[in-house]
């Protein structure tokens, strides 16, 4: 499989002050990286430093064997899509309007949509199944088609590698089912994605791999079937957590029951 994304020795933070220890990590092509860890551990700062938004604190970050700080802006939109937790816009735009909007960094500057951008759009409408909302505007649409319109716009951009920031925050539960198995179906269409969660059932339905976030500023990667485990999860969150098993043998994680409040007699 085609590597599309290799970090060494990356520390990353603000203020001269790391989030966490160096990690290394790796993305191939058909591989989703999940990326879990508490509330302000510095999942989303790892991303905007994976995209050159902030400047790494050291180490290096490379994108289809290239160096991040070679890459030109159309270059770098070649390679990453970036799906915020919350994407919206500051207009009212319609959802074809909306994903237009990912062909702007392979625009040269000042140039009009041609017919290999119209087409890239409705491709990616196509492929999230938004063909019937593509004249609603987002203003318009659930959470969960927002955030499938979101992916569609980060598709037509036609990069290699997805970056999706707790895209399943705030969706019901069936919507959230949906955004993760279109994660896993592009996917196995060659993309490369990495996605940041807080659900530990969400990491084993869509991830190949995991880089958990440990106390203390430590790191672990791996497979998620290593890593998402009741030990590893209770340690990273600070609360006893327990896994039962579906009918069909998958792991299933919650929370580890309360015990009862003692009461003194008479």
């Amino acid at each position: 499989m085609a590597e599309l994304l290799r970090a060494r020795a990356l520390a990353f933070g603000y203020d001269r002050r790391a989030l966490t220890a160096p990690i290394d990590l790796d993305l191939h092509a058909g591989e989703i990286v999940v990326v879990l860890g508490p509330n302000g551990s510095g999942k989303s700062t790892l991303f905007r430093t994976l995209l050159g938004t902030v400047a790494p604190l050291s180490g290096s970050v490379h994108w289809g064997g290239r160096a991040l700080a070679e890459l030109a802006p159309r270059e770098l939109a070649a390679r990453v899509a970036w799906v915020p937790q919350q994407p919206g816009a500051a207009f009212e735009f319609s959802v074809e309007q909306y994903v237009m909007l990912g062909r702007l960094g392979r625009l040269v500057p000042g140039a009009a949509p041609g017919r290999a951008d119209r087409e890239a759009v409705a491709r990616a409408i196509e492929r999230l199944g938004l063909d019937r909302f593509r004249a609603r505007l987002l203003s318009k649409m659930s959470g969960g088609e927002r955030q499938l319109a979101a992916i569609a716009r980060a598709l037509a951009q036609q990069a290699s590698t997805l970056l999706l920031d707790e895209p399943t925050a705030s969706l019901d539960f069936g919507n959230q089912g949906r955004v993760l198995d279109t994660l896993r179906s592009l996917a196995a269409d060659g993309l490369g994605i990495a996605y940041a969660t807080h659900d530990p059932n969400h990491a084993l339905r869509a991830g190949t791999n995991a880089l958990v976030y440990l106390p203390g500023g430590k790191t672990a990667f791996g497979p998620v079937d290593d890593l998402i485990e009741p030990g590893m999860l209770t340690c990273v969150y600070g609360v006893q957590v327990e896994a039962a098993r579906t009918e069909g043998g998958r792991p299933v994680f919650a929370l580890a029951a309360a015990p009862a409040p003692h009461r003194g007699e008479g």
